[in-house]
């Protein structure tokens, strides 16, 4: 591995550039020409299609392509994009930037489906899924776009990202580059659930996602749903049972009634997983992501190691940084998510020395895979400093437990006797996921919150370990191994890892009003499961009272050093609001569909015996 720290010199140049860039708002209409095309799908759908081309015609020059849910516009001759591409490097390098309404959305026709399902081979001629329908827009790019140089790049952040990941199935054989950037991997473990657990945080974005329209449209055919006020919490308290929601979204919300009609992991979520179809892979691929996206964290580090398990041959690499949801995509001088500070012009210095790099190498290079680029650029959220790793998780990582155990406790031996902990789930008073009164679209600054208001409640059991006395590195995978029990039939349990930071910790210029980096509580990593389907996600399955029953589920992998000085902490409890709904703790067949009288209160127990040892399994990096 190799540990790279950024020059303060480049920083300032950089930084430099990009102002640069950013004061002069006419260079894309004084640098590209906008035409909008409508391309014929194979099965005679058309798909609005927006082109902007270099006027520099004395050269050729690649394809780089988005697809996008979320609007090609704007639209109409004159109205053109105040940047394009992922970055202003690529945009002053010089591409053919294309941008694609994606099937029944804004001037696109057809009918929309949130995670189109991926074709299996078929005979059809006519079939269409998200990879057919990028197939044939580049067939048709390179027929009638004139200055090409035969290569094309795809790339998209967040549900884009899921387009460009699904694009390289049966993908066109001038399709030589793709990043999928925070994509979506699978609609059951990113975004909308987390582990079979409904995360209530997105309820508000159903509206984008759950209505068709008529007739290609260039501007929002949907309302999103106005709650009357900032204070999420009170509102989804006051709502009570997901049943309710129906007021807002009726039968007219196909995305709603999908939600509520499939809570299992059945055939209709896992014919949308693009996972499974990662295989003969041919396009070199770079799949970015960030160590505190609230959104896709799932979905990028999956797809890169499905990949690489399943096409060693693939081009593959994997850049993990220390960002929020596309933060890498944005440039605001600070690197900072909630309190953390993280360094100055992170984003540009990995758009000019990895993005820019890989597209230039594969779309104007020898592209022979010689980028100069590692397996892995990751950046440890604790040093605060980028790593190259020839694999990920690195070979040289080792296991360690983390066992549960007396007076609150968290050690590497194995505990004795016969104890545990318990606490009263209330679901009249959750235990609330943030200190803000909000009510997000999405969640975002969560990720890196201070805990110590958690901490501080009764229903939430605390284990942590003495001070460090050296550095301790965390580095791929982490899995909780609870033995649980409850007084009823149903719960959830969310396990959060934690960097408690000394008392005299300094603060920086950034930390926000009214917050202490003194003992500062940071998530370095969090997760839930629903416990109905600790066993499976498709077959739910109650808890016997009172029964000591195993309870395994993965956390999302971490790249984080826990500094002399600091505690390492694992924060235990059963609800998680309004971030994931209630579960009634009653088991019930369909929670969406769950009366007020099904809530109740329950009694949980985690326990940390010899017969019934907790864990949190980790990997560390050797000193």
């Amino acid at each position: 591995m190799k540990k790279i720290k950024i020059c303060f010199l480049w920083i300032l140049l950089v930084a430099g550039n990009r102002t640069l860039y950013a004061q002069n708002d006419h260079f894309v209409s004084d640098h590209y020409h906008k035409e909008e095309y409508a391309i014929t799908m194979r099965d005679g759908i058309q798909l609005h299609t927006v082109v902007y081309s270099p006027k520099d015609k004395t050269t050729s020059y690649p394809i780089l392509m988005q697809r996008t849910p979320y609007s090609a516009g704007p639209y109409g001759e004159g109205k053109m994009k105040s940047s394009l591409g992922p970055s202003p490097f690529l945009m002053h390098d010089g591409y053919i930037f294309v941008y694609q309404d994606v099937r029944g959305r804004w001037m696109s026709e057809g009918q929309y489906d949130n995670m189109r399902p991926t074709l299996a081979e078929t005979n059809d001629p006519k079939a269409i899924d998200e990879s057919t329908d990028t197939f044939d827009t580049i067939e048709w790019l390179l027929e009638n776009i004139e200055h090409h140089n035969g290569r094309v790049g795809l790339w998209g952040i967040s549900y884009p990202g899921f387009y460009a990941a699904a694009a390289l199935p049966r993908a066109h054989p001038n399709l030589v580059a793709v990043s999928p950037q925070a994509p979506i991997g699978d609609f059951y473990f990113d975004d909308f659930h987390h582990n079979g657990a409904y995360f209530l945080s997105y309820w508000i974005a159903t509206a984008v996602f759950g209505y068709q329209k008529d007739n290609p449209v260039d501007t929002a055919w949907y309302e999103a749903v106005d709650p009357g006020t900032r204070d999420g919490y009170q509102f989804f308290m006051d709502m009570g049972s997901l049943k309710n929601a129906d007021k807002y979204y009726g039968e007219d919300n196909f995305f709603w009634q999908q939600l509520k009609e499939n809570p299992d992991y059945n055939e209709f979520w896992q014919k949308r997983s693009i996972i499974p179809h990662l295989t003969d892979i041919k396009p070199a691929v770079m799949v970015v992501g960030g160590w505190f996206d609230a959104e896709d964290l799932y979905g990028p580090l999956t797809i890169y190691k499905k990949i690489e398990k399943n096409n060693p041959e693939t081009y593959n690499t994997l850049v993990m940084g220390p960002w929020s949801h596309g933060d890498w995509a944005r440039e605001q001088g600070i690197q900072t998510v909630s309190s953390i500070y993280f360094g100055d012009s992170i984003s540009t210095w990995y758009q000019k020395n990895v993005e820019q790099v890989f597209f230039n190498h594969f779309l104007k290079g020898p592209g022979d895979g010689e980028t100069g680029l590692p397996e892995a650029y990751v950046f440890d959220t604790g040093k605060n400093e980028w790593t190259a790793f020839d694999e990920w998780p690195p070979k040289e990582a080792q296991r360690m437990d983390f066992y549960l155990g007396e007076s609150k406790k968290l050690g590497n031996e194995l505990p004795s006797g016969e104890n545990y902990a318990e606490f009263v789930s209330d679901l009249e008073n959750p235990v609330p996921y943030s200190q803000d009164i909000k009510l997000n679209f999405t969640p975002r600054k969560y990720m890196a919150d201070d805990q110590r208001f958690a901490a501080r409640r009764p229903d939430v059991l605390v284990f942590e370990t003495d001070v460090l006395e050296e550095d301790l590195t965390l580095v791929g995978e982490i899995t909780a191994r609870l033995k649980v029990s409850t007084s009823e039939t149903d719960a959830d349990w969310v396990v959060k890892l934690i960097d408690v930071y000394p008392g005299n910790h300094p603060n920086h210029p950034y930390v926000q009003d009214g917050m202490d980096l003194g003992n500062y509580h940071l998530k370095v990593r969090s997760e839930v499961i629903r416990g109905r389907y600790r066993e499976s996600f498709s077959d739910p399955k109650p808890f016997v009272p009172e029964q000591v029953t195993p309870v395994d589920f993965r956390l999302q992998d971490v790249y984080h050093t826990f500094k002399k000085g600091h505690k390492i902490q694992v924060q235990i409890q059963s609800t998680w609001f309004p971030l994931i709904d209630r579960n009634p703790q009653k088991y019930v067949e369909n929670i969406f569909k769950a009366d007020d009288g099904d809530f109740t209160n329950a009694v949980h127990k985690v326990y940390f015996s010899q017969e019934h040892p907790s864990s949190i399994e980790v990997q560390v990096l050797p000193r």
